[in-house]
Parts: structure tokens; sequence; C-alpha cells
């Protein structure tokens, strides 16, 4: 949930997931494997309802591997155990990158926001092909929230929900989603965003104790270009709602809503002449 919690909304998982969209007409297959390279420039809230935002530029190396079981692809790292024509089940890991309280006015003085990692189940449900090239697909994710720092720590659990449309032009050559979601988190992963406790406690900032609930609701919209067979653009934009917080009186909860935005490359240099084992009926056209 900061910069971002998935990537699944995670910065170092970005490029990845767009440049999954250089694959051939549809129902054609893919690479079993691609390495690259590529660069992205992010900014988004330091964390759901901060004032402060953070910004980056992030140099990042990519191995996509579209195996019959393990993956690693647009949809972050995992094991699909299911695949049927209209529903499939994943265990995956994403990540999220760190942010420091120093940088972020509200936190001062509180312990920094590590980097986080999410693993568990998720169903994806194809449901509904619009035409050829687009269709509309739903994921129930259902994600452990691990923190890195100092150690391993558990941090709660986080449920999303997902409808996205997606579309893709003619040979692959640009792809688009527009999506939305909703995020609710138990009062662990609540408490890490947005308790005060007392020993934090200012004249400006009271102690507070935080509650299970909904965290945010999200729009998006996502594009590609491919340039040549091994360069893609890619860009998204996302807006999210805090105002139905169940923490939104924390001192910490400063606004109602917030926009991410990011822009960045992918280039190939080099993949596998074995194809993937066929078409994959529920993998998104985008992340």
């Amino acid at each position: 949930m900061h910069v971002p919690l998935k990537a699944a909304i995670a910065a170092a998982c970005l490029l990845p997931a767009f440049h999954a969209h250089a694959q051939s007409p549809a129902g054609a297959s893919l690479p079993l494997w691609e390495f690259g390279l590529g660069a992205a420039a992010l900014s988004t809230p330091a964390y759901p309802g901060a004032d402060d935002r953070t910004n980056r530029i992030l140099p990042i190396p990519f191995l996509l591997y579209r195996g019959e079981v393990l993956r690693a692809d647009q949809s972050g790292i995992g094991a699909r155990l299911f695949r049927s024509d209209r529903l499939e089940f994943d265990v995956g890991l994403s990540g999220a990158l760190p942010s420091d309280s120093d940088d972020v006015e509200a936190r001062a003085g509180m312990p920094d926001l590590g980097a986080l990692f999410e693993f568990g189940p998720r169903l994806k449900i194809r449901v509904a092909d619009i035409d050829a090239t687009s269709r509309l697909r739903a994921e129930l994710p259902l994600r452990a929230v691990i923190e890195a720092r100092g150690g391993l720590r558990r941090q709660g659990w986080t449920f999303e929900p997902k409808l996205a449309y997606e579309t893709r032009g003619e040979r692959g050559l640009w792809s688009f989603e527009a999506n939305t979601s909703v995020v609710f988190g138990d009062k662990r992963i609540n408490r890490y965003f947005y308790e005060v406790a007392p020993q934090y406690a200012t004249a400006s900032r009271d102690a507070y104790s935080a509650d299970a609930g909904l965290v945010l609701a999200r729009v998006g919209l996502f594009a590609t270009r491919q340039l040549n067979p091994d360069v893609r653009l890619f860009g998204y934009v996302r807006y999210e709602s805090y105002a139905g917080s169940a923490n939104r009186d924390s001192p910490l909860h400063l606004k109602n809503s917030g926009t991410s935005a990011g822009i960045g490359f992918a280039w190939t240099l080099a993949r596998s002449s074995r194809r993937a084992a066929g078409f994959e009926p529920v993998d998104p056209v985008t992340p």
C-alpha cells in the first residue's frame, strides 16, 4: 500500500507486469522465459491517506517465466495450482518498496515503513469475452503481509477484490486496462499504517488505536505501446479514495484521496525459442 502495496501494486514488479504484453496475436503462445532491463519513474502517496508523496526513478531488471505451475510474470511470482477456461487459482508473492518516516512529516519520530511482501492465494475469473481482443475479468486475492525491516515479521492480511476491463490492439502493439478495486485490511495491517502508540504521541499527533476494515477504493488506467519486438513503453495513473476508510480518524490519515502515476520502458535482451504451453485463458492482458 506504500509505493505501492501490490503491484498486487508493487513498484519492483511494475515493469515486468507491463512488459508481459509483448505477445503474439491473440491465441498464440508466449516465450517460456524472457530476460531484460528497464526503468520506471513513479510518484505515489507515501501511504494511503498521507499528505506527503514519494517519487522514485527505478532501474529494474526483470525475468519472466511462464511454466505450467511455476510462474514469474505480470502477476508476480507464484505457483498456479488450477486452471480452466474460466477459472484459475494460484498462490503468489509480490512486494512493495519501503518509506522512510523522516521523509513523511506526519510520521516524524515514528518507525519507518519497511519493505513489504505479500503472499497468499488468489482466484482469477474470466467473467466475459467482449470480442476477440477484449475481456472482463475478476480477481479475489487474499494476502499475508510480511515486513522486511531488521528481520521478517508478519503485519497482517489484506483482501482486494478487483474487476478489470482489458483490450489489446492489432498484433499486440498496444494494450489498455481500466480497473476498479477495494482493499480491506485486518487490524494488524491497519495498525501498521495508522496506529499512534502512546510513546509517539505529540501535541499535534494524538495517540490512536486502529481498527480492521476498509483501507481504500481505487480506479486505475494502464497502457503499453510496443516500439519494436524488444522495446515497449508503459504508463499508468491511479486514483484512490480513502474517505470511507475504517481509520479516517487517525492523525496519520490526512487526505481523503490520492493519485499515483508512472511511466517507463522495458527492453528484452533475451528470450527462449521454446514457447509456453498454449494460450493463457485467464491471465490478464495487463497487470
